[in-house]
């Protein structure tokens, strides 16, 4: 995964001289989803805003770094017939994303176009929160069970009006996030990789 985003890294550096480059900052609304590997557990989507800033190099075939502020993260709980002692905690992780995305423009006209994109994705994560929503429940997932750098990838399209532009994509896990955790007694792998779509809005500054 690194290679490739130095591999990226090198396209840019070489076409920064002579390429179309467009600058600015976006905002969007991210869904999240973190998947577990154990029927008695139930996961659910969490739902928050992002903000940031993209670089875009070329013309027909485009280079789109970014750097983005979201929160990332899901719900987990036993459902209410279960083996397991019941727990619901939800995990939020605060993250720096960098997606280095490699785009094509499908239809490229003077007011507008339509691209189609992917490309790998860094999270670093700065802040976890472990919420536990119902307090007499047990607690098994910890701070230190959790990474601090998720990869995943995205694919999506996109369309640039004038000079807006508006992304819509999907984000697959890589890595998984969630080390082994013990729930009564017993070692339990989560495997939890995490998933999700966002929307979001550009305004191309120049």
């Amino acid at each position: 995964m690194k290679k490739i985003i130095l591999l990226i890294a090198f396209f840019i550096a070489a076409n920064m001289t002579f390429a179309q480059i467009h600058f600015g900052p976006k905002i969007g609304y991210n869904t999240s989803k973190l998947s577990v590997d154990k029927a008695d557990i139930k996961t659910d989507l969490k739902n928050s805003f992002q903000f940031g800033a993209f670089v875009r190099f070329g013309k027909k075939v485009v280079i789109q770094p970014e750097i983005n502020f979201l929160t990332q993260g899901g719900l987990f709980k036993t459902p209410e017939i279960t083996s397991l002692s019941p727990f619901e905690q939800e995990v939020n992780l605060k993250t720096i994303q960098i997606p280095v995305l490699v785009g094509y423009r499908l239809i490229d006209l003077k007011v507008a176009n339509i691209r189609v994109m992917g490309g790998p994705v860094a999270s670093i994560v700065t802040n976890t929160e472990i919420e536990n929503k119902v307090d007499s429940y047990i607690a098994p997932i910890k701070d230190a069970d959790l990474k601090d750098m998720i990869w995943s990838f995205q694919i999506g399209a996109g369309v640039d009006v004038l000079m807006f532009t508006l992304d819509v994509r999907y984000n697959i896990g890589l890595n998984k996030i969630i080390n082994d955790v013990i729930i009564d007694g017993e070692t339990v792998s989560f495997e939890s990789k995490t998933s999700g779509f966002n929307v979001s809005l550009g305004w191309k500054i120049f």
